[in-house]
């Protein structure tokens, strides 16, 4: 025997990442992820050593993914690609092969439930899910796409928590159409540089 575990790893935190997608931490049971998974308890324990394990090897699983689609999108420009980067997460018919919302405001909201590594892993997933933008908005002030002296950081929080709304805010049955307008009126916080505007 190899020592490998006998099933397929991307597959058991891809079912544990649904049930604490739908249910959130503090009420994912061992029972729910051993059911989904289809993991005996000694194998889970065996391999995540516990609950929070799994937890944050889907954190990271799950950061890991929505950054690579952010960071999957282009533009013409950078304000094209920031503007289509909010535009990917707008929910379409067809589209959705996900639970609804964002998995790391999720945790957010619990984390008084959760550990101390757990909490680092959910604030290093928000951070990475900021770097992307901040990394748009950095390359935009280099092209001289943003005015000189904009206030990066500020705008990166402020990008990231539009992106917060448009992952959240559908599951109160806001329409896609309105999240639209909610990123034109976002976008219009971009700084244009007049100096190369038009």
């Amino acid at each position: 025997m190899s020592g490998k575990p006998q099933y397929d790893e991307a597959a058991v935190v891809d079912a544990a990442m649904s049930v604490f997608w739908k249910n959130g931490y503090a009420a994912a049971s061992i029972t729910d992820l051993t059911s989904a998974t289809e993991l005996s308890r000694s194998s889970l324990y065996q391999r995540f050593g516990d609950k929070d394990g799994l937890f944050r090897e889907v954190l990271d699983t799950y950061t890991d993914r929505v950054t690579a689609r952010m960071g999957s999108v282009r533009g013409d420009s950078m304000q094209e690609t920031l503007r289509g980067l909010l535009r990917e997460f707008v929910p379409r018919e067809g589209r959705r092969n996900r639970p609804p919302g964002c998995l790391l405001a999720r945790s957010c909201s619990e984390m008084g439930n959760l550990s101390a590594p757990a909490q680092a892993n959910v604030c290093a997933g928000v951070e990475r899910q900021r770097e992307v933008l901040d990394n748009i908005l950095r390359e935009a002030a280099s092209r001289g796409e943003l005015e000189p002296g904009a206030d990066i950081d500020a705008l990166s929080w402020h990008f990231l928590g539009v992106l917060q709304t448009i992952l959240n805010l559908p599951q109160m049955g806001i329409a896609s159409a309105v999240l639209e307008r909610v990123i034109d009126a976002a976008m219009s916080a971009w700084p244009a540089n007049s100096a190369t505007d038009g």
